[in-house]
Formats: structure tokens, sequence, C-alpha cells
């Protein structure tokens, strides 16, 4: 809960500051129009730390990186499932000690659920964070399209949670032992014969 209500509070605050005037987001408005920038006032992004960290606002109508824009309503499905596969997963394959598996799993289904109240609240994602701006890629390559930058994606604190949350899934499973059974593996304490 302290997740999502981390990233709907983000993404609130940056659209009422961050252009230095309040950007509303009608969803209806995004339903109506051929680009998503159009919705965004032109300003100058807010520079955190110079060529580190800087906050502008974009809206992204697919999922991660841009990936599948348009395919809204799979994204909301794709979403809900990957919460209920997360919360079975959660159950099945932690103990009350795996804090690591626990907290992988609260800040994926955080991340999970923040975009997902953006999809059908504003049938699109609110991104503000942008990491290294300005910083190219090194021997003159580039992303397909063209671009230079080392990361030329907007994005927010709920991808920041699905990504951190999957890396502390994957230090899990690693950190489990070659044949230590999951909880629902184990067997059940043999009873003696009375």
């Amino acid at each position: 809960m302290l997740g999502l209500f981390a990233d709907l509070w983000t993404k609130w605050y940056a659209f009422k500051h961050v252009a230095g005037f309040p950007v509303d987001i009608k969803r209806q408005d995004v339903l109506s129009v051929p680009d998503l920038g159009m919705l965004i006032p032109h300003h100058d992004p807010a520079t955190v730390i110079d060529r580190v960290l800087e906050f502008t606002l974009v809206l992204n109508p697919g999922a991660v990186f841009g990936i599948g824009a348009g395919q809204r309503w799979f994204f909301i499905i794709f979403t809900v499932i990957a919460c209920v596969v997360a919360v079975a997963l959660f159950v099945r394959w932690s103990r009350a000690q795996d804090w690591l598996a626990h907290s992988g799993f609260g800040l994926i289904i955080a991340g999970g659920l923040g975009n997902l109240y953006d999809r059908l609240v504003f049938a699109c994602v609110r991104d503000f964070i942008h990491p290294l701006p300005g910083v190219n890629l090194p021997f003159g390559l580039s992303w397909p399209g063209g671009n230079t930058e080392v990361w030329p994606y907007v994005s927010n604190v709920a991808d920041a949670f699905l990504i951190v949350g999957i890396v502390f899934l994957m230090i899990h499973a690693w950190r489990l032992p070659d044949g230590q059974e999951t909880p629902d593996e184990a067997p059940a304490e043999s009873k003696p014969n009375t």
C-alpha cells in the first residue's frame, strides 16, 4: 500500500509542479487526440542533478519504453493477471523469513497497480523521471530510432518498483540452495503410528 501511495502521489505532484503550472490530464482527451504529446504543454525539464536526473512530463500509451502503444486493454488484462500470479507466488514460493522475496513481490504488485490505475483512470501512464539526460552512448552508437542518449526513456516510480522487485526476486531465487524445497513442496511431518 505504501508503494502504491508513493507512486500515485509522485505522479500527482509531478503533474502539478514540474511544468511550473498544473497539467491536468483527462481520460476523454487522451482517447480523442492522435498524439498524446499535444496534451502536455511545452515546458523545460526540471533538473534535479545535472546529467544525472531530470523531471519532465510524458504520457505513455504503452508499456515500459513505450512498447505496445495503443494496446491499453492488453496491458490492463496483463497487469491484472500478473498481480494475481504475484500474489499466488508470494503464498506458494516464500516463507515467513524471506524478506527479500516479500519485498520483491510487494514492489511488483505496487508498481503494477500504480500503472494499472493510470491506464484505467487516464487511459495512459503518467511518466516524469528521466535518468541520465544528455548522456550519450559511446562510440557514436544509437538506439533503434536514432536516439543517442544512454537512457532516452522517461518513466515513473511504479516502473522503478517493478524493476527493483524483479531484481529482488532474482536474487532470492539465486540464493536458494540447490534442491531446497519451497513451502508447498516440503514433506508433511510423519506422525508416529499409535
